[in-house]
This record gives C-alpha cells, structure tokens and sequence, in this order.
C-alpha cells in the first residue's frame, strides 16, 4: 500500500484548523487516510518522516520575523521543531510543499531574509511563473498567470542559497521557489476558494491582517476572484509524491503480497 503524506498543521483555532484540512484533502484529490493531520501546535509528533509519501505543511497566524522575545512558547516550539523537519526532508528527499506560514520558515532554516517588505492584504492576486516555473515539473500545464489568494505580514526579500524562484506577484517578487529537488514553498494560498478565504477572514478579523473595520470588504472584494487554477499546485504536488519510484514499488510490493 502506498504510503501517506504527512499534513503538518499548527492552526490553534478549530474551525479554521479542520476547514484547512478540509481543503487540503479536496484540492489535493486525497482521501483522509492519505493525509495524516499531525497539529504540533497541541505537540503532536509527525515520527520518521520517511514513512511519509511527502509533506504538506500549512499556513498559520505565526509570523517567523517576530521577535524572538515576543513569540509564544507553542510558536518557539513549533518553529524549533519544523528547523528539524526540514533537516530530515533535505536529508532523506522527501517532497515537500509550505504553504504561506511554510516561506517564513524555510527562509529561516535555509539563510534566506524574511521580513515585512512585501506583505500583501488579504487579496486575490495575480501570480506570473518565472522561466524557471514554466519548466518545473510541479507546475507542468499551469497558465502563466493566474490568480491566486494572499494575506500576509511577511515575505521573502532575499532568497535561501540555491534556491530558484518559480513564481512571483506585482508586489511581492517571491510567491514561490524551490529549495531542494521536490522541495517547495508558496506565498499564496493554492488551498483556499472563496469560502475558505471568507472563513479565514471571519476568523482573523482582528489579528492584524486588515482593519476589523474592513471585515465585509474584504469578504466583497475577495468573493469575486477566479482562483481555480491556483489549486492545481496542490494536486500536482500530491501525484508527483505519490509517483516517486519508492511509492510505485511499495505499491507494488504489496499487491504482490
């Protein structure tokens, strides 16, 4: 049977954690037991990463370039052990795709700059593919524009050595890059529709992402955008893990058996 992948999670609100679970699952073409939800902001542990067909790991309200004295005991203790996570992922080759939050973190670990520069509101926006994004298997057939979600107070100024930008925005050069073969981050949000985002928005109305004043245009202005092609990332990420030659053969070796 082929192994699962792992969906690192580190959402402490509920509705919001199980929504992008959700989402995740649907615009990936997963079923539940094909993606094991480990929430390490309750200090769940994900073990060997290798018995993992690859790794999701999901947005969050964390925010890396925070002051080290300003975070939260779970977010020092998830971020600490995502630095372990991506050691193991190098290591070992396993796919990976960071979403959002997963920019911040990879910066971190791998000697990029995250900072405020390029944050963007909560928006629909467009996302050009580089050259280099064109010819990346992970995004084989995507338009080279589309539109896609984002929200964030953060963003990447300088890019981790060896790491290839594979997508950018108008106001935020970096949306996606890859740093190791089968290894990717994106800015925006391939996992949210329009009811996600609005979920989203309801939810961190009043954690800085926009005036709580702006909760109803946010939602209007949002609603509006086309952003199916943006989920394709997740899928194609989710087939290219689970046709690695390992995934085949373990497949295959158990039919045999």
């Amino acid at each position: 049977m082929t192994a699962p992948l792992c969906f690192l999670a580190s959402r402490a609100e509920p509705v919001a954690a199980d929504a992008e679970y959700t989402s995740v699952l649907g615009f990936a073409g997963l079923r539940p037991e094909q993606l094991v939800r480990i929430r390490l902001d309750q200090g769940e542990e994900p073990g060997p990463l290798t018995q993992y067909a690859g790794v999701i790991l999901g947005g969050s309200p964390f925010t890396v370039s925070t002051p080290e004295s300003d975070k939260s005991t779970v977010q020092t203790g998830v971020e600490a052990r995502l630095m372990d996570v991506l050691d193991e992922v190098v290591a070992h080759r396993i796919p990976f795709l960071g979403l959002c939050y997963g920019i911040g973190v990879v910066g971190r670990w791998a000697g990029g700059l995250v900072d405020g520069r390029y944050a963007e509101d909560t928006a629909a926006v467009t996302i050009r593919l580089t050259d280099e994004g064109l010819a990346d298997p992970l995004l084989a057939g995507m338009p080279d524009s589309f539109e896609a979600y984002v929200g964030h107070k953060e963003a990447c100024t300088r890019l981790p050595p060896g790491a290839v930008v594979l997508a950018g925005s108008s106001a935020c050069p970096v949306q996606m890059y890859r740093f190791a073969p089968g290894a990717y981050v994106t800015q925006f949000h391939p996992e949210m529709d329009a009811e996600a985002v609005r979920l989203r928005i309801e939810v961190y109305a009043h954690a800085g992402y926009f005036p709580p004043d702006e909760v109803e245009e946010v939602i209007a202005r949002t609603a509006r955008a086309d952003v199916t092609s943006a989920h394709r990332v997740l899928a194609s990420f989710a087939a290219l893990a689970l046709d690695r030659p390992e995934q085949r053969a373990a497949g295959e070796s158990a039919v045999a058996s």
